[in-house]
C-alpha cells in the first residue's frame, strides 16, 4: 500500500489529509513527467463537492507552470475523463472525487493515457516528490507555459457515446434516477430522456456539501421509495463520480454488482459473447452468485477487492465482464473502468432484449444473507497468522461446507480484520462471525468491534 495514494487515488479529508498544496505539487510533477519527452497535454475532470474547484485550480496551476496543457471538462464523471483521456490521446487523465464519500473528504484519480488506473511506477515517483526526496522540477517559461482550455465538449461527446452505445427506445419505459448530488447530476436526465424514457430524478440539484448524503448507491432507500411510490419499471442510482451503478427492480427491491454480473453475464453467454466464458470478480461477491453461475454453466475467477484488481485481471487474460457487489461493472468491449452509466444502459438491454422485468431477471438469483464485522486489533498480520485463528476459520468452513463460506481478511485502508460469513440464515451468519471474533477475544488481540 502507498503512503498517500490507495487502489483509487489519494483521498482523504480535504486540506486536512489531501491539501491544496498536495495537488499543485502533484501538478508540478506530472507536467513536467509528461512534458520531457513531447507537449504534455492533460485533462482534468471534478465532481460536486465544494473543494473540488479549489483542487481543480491547484491541479491546473502545478501543470501549466511546469508547462502542460491543461483541459477543463469541469463537473463529470471519472469514466467520461477515462474515455475522453483515451479517444483523445491525452498524456494523463486527472479526476477530482472522493467517489461515494461525504463531501468534506475528496481524492485525486489519476488515469494514464489508455484511461486506465496510473501506473505504480508513476505513482511511486509522485510520492517521492511530495516527500521531497526527488528534485524541484524546474517552471517552465515564456511560450513553454502550459495553456488552459475549456473542453466541456469532451463532455458532450461522452453523452453522445453512451447514447450511441443504447441498442433499444425506451420509450414507455419509467425509469428511476438516483444521481446522488453528484457527476451525473447534468448527465444521467439527459442520455434518458433522450433514448425515450419517461425519466424520475432525485438527488440532482447539488450545493457543494449534499454530494451522497443520505442518496445515491450507499443509501439507496429513497430511491426504493421513488420506485414504489411512481410504480416506475426500474431504477438506478449512482455513486458521486458515477462508476459505481446498483438498480432497484420494479417491486423496488435492490439488485446489487452481485445481481446485475448475473443477468448480464447470463445474456452474454446465451448470446455467445461471453468472452472466455468468465467473469471477474472479487472475493466480497456473494456465494450466491458463484452457486448461480455454476447452474448455468458460466466460469469465474475472484480478485483481491478493488475495481483496480478486477480491470487487471481482465486485462491480462483478456475477459470482457468484471466488477464488484458495490456496482462497479466493467464492461471492457466499451470501457477501461467501472462506468454507472454504461451499466445502466446494458442492464436496461438485457430488459429489452429478454422482454422481462428485472426481478423476473433475477429469479433464479439466490443472494445469501451475509454478515460483515470490522474488528480493530493489536496487530494485523499477526492476527491473521495466529494458530487457533486459523483453526477456528477452517472449523467454520468446515461446518457451513457446500452452504457458505467465511472470509478473514485485512482492510487496506483502516487498521481493522473485516470478518465475513455468507450462510443460509442471518442467525448462523451471526454466530460463526461471533466464534471466530471470540477466538481473537480471548487471544488478547481484539480492540474493538467497529
Amino acid at each position: 500500500m502507498s503512503k498517500y495514494f490507495g487502489t483509487d487515488g489519494f483521498r482523504g479529508e480535504a486540506n486536512v489529509d489531501l491539501t491544496v498544496d498536495h495537488a499543485f505539487r502533484i501538478g508540478r510533477f506530472l507536467g513536467h513527467y509528461f512534458e520531457r519527452d513531447r507537449e504534455c497535454r492533460v485533462v482534468i475532470g471534478k465532481d460536486t463537492r465544494l473543494s473540488s474547484y479549489m483542487f481543480e485550480c491547484a491541479l491546473t496551476a502545478g501543470l501549466s507552470a511546469s508547462g502542460a496543457d491543461v483541459y477543463l471538462m469541469h463537473v463529470t464523471t471519472t469514466p467520461s475523463v477515462s474515455y475522453i483521456t483515451r479517444t483523445d490521446e491525452f498524456d494523463c487523465g486527472i479526476m477530482i472525487s472522493a467517489s461515494h464519500n461525504a463531501y468534506h473528504d475528496n481524492g485525486i484519480k489519476l488515469l494514464n493515457s489508455k484511461g486506465e488506473k496510473m501506473e505504480e511506477e508513476v505513482i511511486n515517483e509522485i510520492e517521492k516528490y511530495l516527500d521531497g526526496a526527488l528534485p524541484e522540477p524546474p517552471y517552465a517559461t515564456g511560450e513553454r507555459i502550459g495553456r488552459v482550455i475549456d473542453y466541456s465538449a469532451g463532455r458532450n461527446r461522452y453523452i453522445g457515446y453512451i447514447i450511441s452505445l443504447a441498442t433499444h427506445s425506451y420509450k414507455g419505459m419509467r425509469v428511476g434516477l438516483d444521481c446522488a448530488n453528484g457527476s451525473t447530476w447534468a448527465i444521467a436526465k439527459s442520455v434518458f430522456d433522450a433514448l425515450g424514457a419517461e425519466t424520475h430524478v432525485i438527488a440532482n440539484s447539488p450545493d457543494g456539501m449534499n454530494i451522497n448524503r443520505d442518496c445515491g448507491s450507499t443509501h439507496i432507500e429513497n430511491l426504493q421509495r421513488l420506485v414504489r411510490e411512481k410504480h416506475l419499471d426500474i431504477g438506478f442510482a449512482f455513486d458521486g463520480d458515477a462508476d459505481r451503478c446498483l438498480a432497484v427492480d420494479e417491486h423496488g427491491e435492490v439488485v446489487n454488482g452481485d445481481g446485475i454480473l448475473y443477468i448480464c453475464a447470463r445474456r452474454m453467454k446465451m448470446k455467445d459473447s461471453l468472452t472466455n466464458n468468465t467473469v471477474v470478480t472479487t472475493v466480497m461477491s456473494n456465494f450466491g452468485l458463484y452457486k448461480a453461475f455454476d447452474a448455468c454453466g458460466i466460469s469465474y475467477e475472484k480478485t483481491a477487492v478493488g475495481d483496480k484488481y478486477v480491470y487487471e485481471n481482465m486485462r491480462a487474460n483478456g475477459h470482457i465482464l468484471g466488477g464488484e457487489q458495490s456496482g462497479h461493472i466493467i464492461f471492457g468491449k466499451y470501457a477501461t473502468t467501472g462506468d454507472g452509466l454504461i451499466t445502466a444502459i446494458k442492464v436496461m438491454q438485457v430488459l429489452k432484449d429478454r422482454k422481462m422485468s428485472l426481478s423476473a431477471l433475477t429469479e433464479d438469483l439466490e443472494i445469501y444473507p451475509q454478515v460483515l464485522k470490522n474488528v480493530k486489533v493489536t496487530d494485523k498480520d499477526a492476527t491473521l497468522a495466529d494458530p487457533d485463528v486459523k483453526q477456528a476459520v477452517d472449523r467454520v468452513t468446515a461446518e457451513l461446507g457446500g452452504n457458505g463460506r467465511i472470509l478473514l481478511r485485512k482492510s487496506g485502508t483502516e487498521p481493522v480484520l473485516r470478518v465475513m460469513v455468507e450462510a443460509p440464515t442471518h442467525e448462523l451468519c451471526e454466530a460463526k462471525v461471533d466464534e471466530v471474533i471470540d477466538v481473537m477475544r480471548q487471544k488478547g488481540m481484539l480492540i474493538a468491534i467497529k
